[in-house]
């Protein structure tokens, strides 16, 4: 079966931009997600700790999901292929949880109606939280298999340029989420609906992943598949004979999935609450999670302009990861995926840095577009370094249980990071409190200089 992978074709521009639409509707739900869960959360009365723990349902749902669908997935055997049938599943299932999320508040209104019964006051909140769940988890259903193809289809030699277009994909998808609703205010003087930005995630989720599966033809015949899943099963009964498989291809492997484990920290720091960085420090807006009606109105508009503020940051951050995605995979097979890789991770420091010492709208966003250069790298080179080391039949297990080292770190910062911000409490005038949001940059820089000397540590394959 290793001589297979040498006869695939090689990738030509066209058919790698083809190869990633489907991931670029992935990342444009995804990335409607990270801006707009934490205003959703917050308006139906979520304290930074709670929206931490809401937040737990990324990583958990990965470390769960991704292994177990990746494992599923090479010993699927279906008319659809083995990984088309979980690209379809989890984009239509995260498009429904994806319109239900921002209404959380209508549904929980119309279940007391057809019930009867009353609601205590948070069950808008709870609906919410579920609705996060689903969407993670669906995203995970997708995402590992969609991972996985790039083995199954791509020859070895174009793996790190596969990725770099996985990445492209990532940064243009986010910058068309995250651009859109600022882009019709500032150009149009019309504001996007959060339900509306929503619903146009869903859209492209779904249209996304349809084109995929009807385009992409995976070269595995069935009776291929068959042989794969006859030999992986030889090897691997148990999940746990999968984990010990996954550290023997390789000592490597292991400084791979610690330096990821630390990147992850690190990137979600910033993913995760920027946007409370945004309109609670940048924009200077107070804590209005327990705060009266009057209040809120007061901030409302603050609060709007913070959140499209973010949205303008993401964009710039994904914009820069699309243009130099790239270049990233030519200079890794020009120098190496490592080399590479430390540098970007140490450009993504500097800009954490900054943002932790400044609140300047214009160095903020600028800062932003730095760190979007490390985002690419990160969103294409651990994987590409990783795939040195997948044997046939077993990509996506393998994938799936790298995704434990992406999914756990989130754990550290839904929890502990959470609970440090929560306690970093001060006052500010009218009697209102506020968090130093800003700590997030320290711990994520502290977490990526980590991630960027294990890094420096790994022997690739020449």
């Amino acid at each position: 079966m290793e001589e297979n992978n040498q006869d695939f074709k090689r990738f030509t521009t066209a058919q790698f931009l083809n190869f990633c639409l489907g991931f670029f509707g992935l990342q444009f739900a995804w990335q409607m997600r990270i801006i707009l869960s934490g205003p959703v959360t917050e308006g139906l009365g979520a304290s930074p700790f709670i929206y931490g723990l809401i937040w737990l349902a990324g990583p958990f749902t990965g470390m769960v999901v991704q292994p177990l669908v990746g494992a599923l997935s090479d010993k699927t055997v279906s008319p659809f292929g083995r990984r088309r049938p979980y690209l379809l599943g989890g984009a239509l299932l995260a498009s429904l949880a994806l319109w239900i999320f921002p209404n959380s508040e209508g549904v929980s209104n119309i279940l007391q109606n057809i019930t009867g019964l009353h609601f205590p006051a948070w069950s808008a909140l709870l609906i919410a939280a579920i609705m996060i769940w689903v969407i993670d988890a669906c995203v995970n259903v997708a995402q590992g298999p969609y991972r996985a193809l790039i083995p199954d289809v791509v020859p070895q030699e174009q793996h790190s340029l596969a990725n770099s277009y996985i990445s492209l994909a990532i940064g243009l998808g986010s910058v068309v989420a995250a651009g859109t609703a600022p882009f019709l205010k500032y150009f149009c003087n019309y504001q996007m609906s959060i339900d509306a930005q929503f619903i146009m995630a869903a859209l492209a989720f779904t249209l996304g992943m349809i084109w995929t599966c009807v385009t992409i033809k995976e070269n595995q015949s069935k009776k291929e598949i068959i042989k794969d899943v006859a030999c992986a099963e030889i090897k691997e009964d148990t999940f746990i004979d999968s984990l010990k498989n996954f550290f023997s291809l390789s000592p490597e492997v292991s400084k791979i999935c610690i330096m990821q484990f630390f990147t992850w920290i690190g990137t979600m720091c910033m993913m995760i609450f920027f946007t409370q960085y945004s309109v609670h420090t940048v924009f200077g807006v107070p804590d209005l999670s327990a705060a009266a009606e009057d209040v809120v109105s007061a901030f409302e508009d603050a609060t709007l302009a913070g959140t499209n503020f973010s949205s303008i940051c993401f964009a710039i951050f994904n914009l820069i990861c699309f243009l130099v995605a790239i270049p990233i995979g030519i200079l890794s097979e020009k120098f190496s995926n490592k080399k590479v890789h430390v540098i970007s991770l140490i450009t993504m420091i500097l800009a954490y840095l900054g943002m932790a010492f400044s609140s300047n709208k214009i160095v903020v966003a600028s800062l932003m577009g730095v760190a979007g250069i490390g985002w690419a790298s990160i969103c294409a080179l651990p994987f590409a370094m990783l795939s040195q080391y997948i044997k046939k039949g077993t990509e996506g297990s393998v994938m799936g249980i790298f995704n434990i080292f992406i999914a756990g770190p989130q754990v550290f910062v839904c929890t502990i990071v959470a609970w440090i911000i929560s306690k970093c409490v001060f006052q500010v005038p009218g009697g209102c409190i506020n968090y130093h949001w800003e700590y997030t940059f320290f711990i994520g820089a502290i977490c990526l200089a980590a991630a960027a000397l294990i890094a420096n540590s790994v022997k690739e394959k020449v």
